[in-house]
């Protein structure tokens, strides 16, 4: 079973449901609202342990209600909440809005995310207990690069989703070992439009890079191999909220049993695709057996969600 450390936020999804996103100034009429635990780092521990992970979450919630929510959600999933604090104050929250394509548009507000500004007492030592550790840009950077730079001292694989997109220092980029922007993402770190461009551009930095297409699939580039691209399973998408995140959690699963980047990639991807067809984020994303069953039969992701 792969280890799996999650550094990351934890965010209350307040979901707003409309036929399409406001412009600036504008004001339109919403058909549903529903909260929704999330966040990046609670998503990709979610995703990683209902796909056959062992994962424990390292991270802060709030004293208010949606903190109690968060953390209950997480040990429903069976992840290991030890390490993810309590402060007081409020939870993080993302204010999502969803049209009738499926797309979103978010604001995040940190909260308790943004007292996380280091490592803590215990937290290196569960670092050091992992096959891979997850990182994502919703903490605090200084936080980010500590736990990077623990992993690599410690000899853990890091994965890092460089969202929501920043300059990133280059002592983090070192620490990286594979770096899972979406196309726009690796647009705004590298400044190139093309994603295999940008993608060889991060492998100045990083050894490895997964540039996510949306339907389109993956481009996977490493030093010294040919970048290869990985289709995404046709399906209709229903809410794409979070469908990177269970991405990057079961990519990290495949990748710790040991199966080649292309299966694990085409394996991830098929999670990816299944949690689009519902709605909401940590409550969309694939069991295990589920992801089985649509990997080995993938025209039945064509159906009409249910």
């Amino acid at each position: 079973m792969t280890s799996i450390v999650v550094l990351g936020s934890t965010n209350m999804d307040l979901v707003t449901r409309v036929p399409r996103a406001p412009a600036l100034g504008e004001t339109v009429t919403g058909r549903s609202f529903r909260t929704v635990p999330g966040g990046k780092g609670a998503n990709q521990a979610v995703a990683a342990a209902r796909a056959g992970g062992e994962v424990a979450m390292i991270g802060a919630v709030g004293t208010d209600d949606f903190g109690g929510r968060l953390r209950a959600t997480l040990e429903h999933c069976a992840v290991d909440t030890d390490l993810l604090r309590t402060v007081e104050g409020s939870s993080g929250t993302a204010h999502v809005v969803v049209d009738d394509e499926g797309g979103n548009a978010i604001v995040v507000v940190p909260g308790a995310n943004g007292t996380v500004t280091g490592l803590s007492h215990g937290d290196e030592a569960l670092i050091g207990t992992a096959d891979f550790l997850l990182l994502q840009l919703e903490l605090p950077l200084s936080a980010v690069v500590a736990g990077a730079a623990a992993a690599r001292r410690l000899g853990v694989r890091t994965v890092l989703t460089p969202a929501p997109a920043r300059p990133l220092p280059p002592g983090l980029l070192a620490a990286t070992d594979l770096l899972v922007p979406n196309e726009h993402e690796a647009a705004a770190l590298t400044g190139l439009a093309d994603p295999r461009a940008a993608a060889e551009a991060l492998l100045r930095d990083v050894p490895a890079v997964v540039v996510t297409l949306g339907a389109a699939g993956s481009l996977y580039a490493a030093r010294g191999a040919e970048p290869v691209v990985v289709p995404a399973p046709r399906v209709r998408a229903v809410d794409t909220t979070g469908a990177g995140d269970t991405l990057a959690g079961t990519l990290a699963v495949a990748l710790g049993e040991g199966r080649p980047v292309p299966e694990a990639l085409a394996w991830a991807q098929t999670a990816a695709a299944l949690s689009v067809r519902r709605e909401g984020a940590s409550a969309s994303m694939p069991y295990r057996v589920d992801i089985e069953a649509a990997f080995r039969s993938p025209e039945t992701l064509e159906a009409d969600p249910v």
